[in-house]
């Protein structure tokens, strides 16, 4: 089975370039090191600023908690939680 997560961010504009830098190093971390993240995509819009998108893509539900459990989400979490004035995470599962 495979498990879709669509993630939105509205950032605030003082925080626009560190907070993709740390998106960039969180998606990277995560395609690296767990086993059950097959791809993350961070996407941006020029008509839409201060707006990311991400898609993922995981094994099972289980692999996405495990990426919510895993170290460097947590820390990335933590460094962004300020920067976000609002978030939205919406998961899918595959149908075949």
């Amino acid at each position: 089975m495979k498990f879709a997560v669509i993630v939105t961010f509205k950032v605030l504009p003082r925080d626009w370039e560190k907070f993709l830098d740390l998106m960039y190093e969180n998606a990277a971390t995560s395609l690296k090191v767990e086993s059950g993240c097959h791809q993350f995509d961070v996407c941006t819009d020029e008509l839409h600023p201060y707006e990311v998108f991400l898609y993922e893509i995981y094994t099972s539900p289980a692999a996405f908690d495990t990426h919510l459990k895993s170290e460097h989400f947590k820390a990335f979490d933590d460094k962004v939680s300020s920067m976000i004035e609002v978030k939205t995470v919406k998961t899918f599962r595959w149908v075949n």
